[in-house]
């Protein structure tokens, strides 16, 4: 079994903190789901680009609050020109409006508390970098160019049905950077005992070429299981990494918004038509 899938442009992790990248006022800029209070006065979302407060009310992890939005974006008025671009930092850690009880990197986390101010993504801390690295130096990330992003993945079930192979073709990404894929499972998210995210394959990373173009394959073994304890791939992201740099089994050490940065993935929960079995051990 085959299937191709056009991957969505976003800032958006999951629903807390709304976005993984500010503007320099220390505003989420959100292109995912917006909360917003419904009709019936029940939370709705909503897919679309807005600029989110970072004061805006935050629930227990698993549930919903209306964003406070301080206004829409037009990504169109913004790409042409004829709406001021912005440009775009990381969170501060400690992350703010973040509900999500996770952390990344058990194994290599060691500092209890570490603090850092929002940064530009262009000029975002390297660990250990020094002058006569030659980090390539570029100009400031803008929500245009970060828009320009577009991505088609493919993924193809084998013969004996124990693997899954996902090939990412995309362009318009941030050139000449540091990218990695992360797998999104069914309990990642669940709020009676969320399951820690993990890449997709090992190693997770690809580098983009000059103009913003990165391929990227992974076999992963029994990821859509049917059958025993479920915990199935339900949806890819493809994250900028601001530190330049992956963590081995880990997406990322600082969180959502601290280091990694969702650029692409799908809208809804996918995949459901693929099926794996377990092998009979």
């Amino acid at each position: 079994m085959k299937k191709t899938y056009e991957l969505s442009l976003t800032t958006q992790g999951p629903a807390y903190p709304p976005s993984e990248v500010m503007d320099d006022a220390g505003n989420f800029v959100v292109i995912g789901y917006i909360n917003e209070t419904g009709r019936e006065r029940n939370i709705r979302k909503r897919w679309g680009a807005a600029l989110v407060s970072a004061k805006s009310e935050l629930p227990e992890f698993g549930n919903m609050a209306p964003y406070q939005v301080l206004r829409e974006l037009d990504l169109e008025s913004i790409a042409s020109g004829t709406e001021k671009d912005i440009v775009l930092h990381t969170l501060p850690i400690p992350l703010v409006c973040n509900n999500y009880p996770m952390q990344f990197a058990p194994q290599q986390c060691r500092i209890i508390r570490t603090e850092s101010a929002s940064q530009a993504l262009h000029l975002a801390a390297i660990p250990d970098e020094r002058p006569e690295d030659g980090r390539r130096r570029r100009a400031p990330v803008t929500l245009s160019q970060w828009a320009q992003a577009k991505g088609q993945l493919t993924i193809t079930a084998s013969e004996n049905s124990k693997e899954v192979v996902f090939e990412f073709e995309c362009t318009g990404l941030i050139p000449e950077s540091l990218y990695t894929v992360m797998a999104l499972r069914e309990r990642d998210l669940d709020p009676d005992g969320p399951t820690r995210p993990g890449p997709l394959g090992l190693p997770n990373v690809f580098i983009t070429d000059e103009t913003g173009k990165g391929s990227y394959r992974a076999v992963m073994p029994n990821p859509v299981a049917v059958n025993g304890r479920l915990n199935r791939i339900i949806n890819v992201v493809v994250l900028w990494m601001s530190t330049q740099m992956s963590y081995g089994g880990a997406i990322g050490y600082y969180g959502l918004g601290g280091d990694v940065h969702a650029q692409l993935k799908l809208k809804t929960t996918s995949f459901l038509d693929f099926c794996t079995e377990k092998e009979n051990k």
